[in-house]
């Protein structure tokens, strides 16, 4: 981790501030959802995004694959993509009598599953595999992914119509699930006037290559992480487990992805080790789509549940 020199004005540290600063400039609705997106990434993670159409979620998608120079496909879900439609097919080929596969879209580095919610449980389905294990099995035949390799889903509220809930199993292979949000009028008027959205998107260069990416994921995860700050997660997730408004609690999954978001923030932030805030500040982006909530009158479970962490993060003791 020394040699990495993870000070305040460390080579990677700058490196990663100028891919936050670059983003912002394109997405100017949410600059904690740039920041956010970033955690994601080098944590090697995944990022759901949910909100209404238009606040500048797949700007976010397309303009990460952009600055760190990665291949980008993005799947339109809709009720009647099939599995195949995914992750490929097997066809016939008669002038060498085999079947060949012929590769879908998730094989790329950064993958936009946009409106995944709109589509049948069994296409979102498609994708566990292939965000568990990084790679997807056709035939019996089993075929690595591209790495590194991330997806990025964006989902509307499960009020709007035509959509299909994502079950637990699906949401926990999710780092992070955030909400983009409204701009602020000052961003919605440089949206409006071309200063951000999609005519910026258009002048964004590579910042990193997959090989810096790679470095600064390796140097996430040497982030150090005392057993006071370990032990301030473990008593997070303990009372997820214990707190009657919730039927479900953090699984280990769910620890071990807070662990690795907090490593990401901390690093992002310039040090070469956690404090118990890196971990209070992800609380709910990592863990409010992995418990559940009993119901509650006129209010969404997932907002119940959010309010629930944020009741637990507010009364857990921090460790000094």
């Amino acid at each position: 981790m020394k040699d990495l020199g993870l000070e305040t004005e460390a080579p990677a540290t700058v490196q990663l501030a100028r891919v936050e600063a670059a983003l912002r400039q394109v997405v100017r609705s949410n600059s904690a959802a740039v920041r956010m997106a970033l955690v994601a990434i080098l944590a090697e993670g995944h990022l759901l995004i949910e909100d209404v159409p238009g606040v500048g979620k797949t700007t976010l998608a397309q303009a990460l694959a952009r600055v760190l120079d990665c291949r980008f496909r993005r799947i339109q879900f809709t009720s009647d993509l099939l599995p195949s439609d995914v992750i490929g097919v097997s066809i016939y080929n008669q002038a060498l009598e085999r079947f060949e596969f012929n590769p879908g879209p998730v094989f790329t580095n950064v993958l936009l599953a946009d409106e995944i919610n709109r589509t049948t449980p069994k296409t979102q389905s498609a994708l566990l595999e292939a965000m568990n294990e990084r790679q997807v099995t056709v035939d019996s035949q089993t075929f690595p992914l591209p790495q590194p390799f991330w997806v990025i889903a964006t989902q509307n509220p499960s009020e709007h119509h035509g959509t299909y809930p994502l079950p637990e199993s699906q949401l926990d292979r999710f780092l992070l699930r955030i909400r983009m949000g409204y701009p602020s009028p000052a961003d919605e008027r440089a949206i409006v006037r071309g200063e951000a959205g999609l005519p910026a998107l258009e002048q964004l260069a590579p910042l990193l290559t997959l090989a810096d990416v790679a470095q600064a994921q390796a140097g996430a995860r040497a982030v150090q992480v005392e057993d006071s700050v370990l032990d301030y997660e473990l008593a997070l997730v303990e009372a997820t487990r214990r707190h009657t408004g919730l039927e479900l609690g953090v699984s280990p999954r769910g620890l071990t992805m807070l662990h690795r978001a907090a490593q990401a923030w901390a690093l992002l932030e310039g040090r070469a080790y956690c404090v118990p805030y890196d971990v209070k500040r992800l609380l709910v982006a990592v863990c409010a789509h992995r418990v559940v909530a009993t119901a509650r009158h006129g209010e969404r479970r997932s907002e119940h549940a959010e309010h629930i962490l944020e009741e637990i993060r507010d009364t857990v003791p921090v460790p000094e």
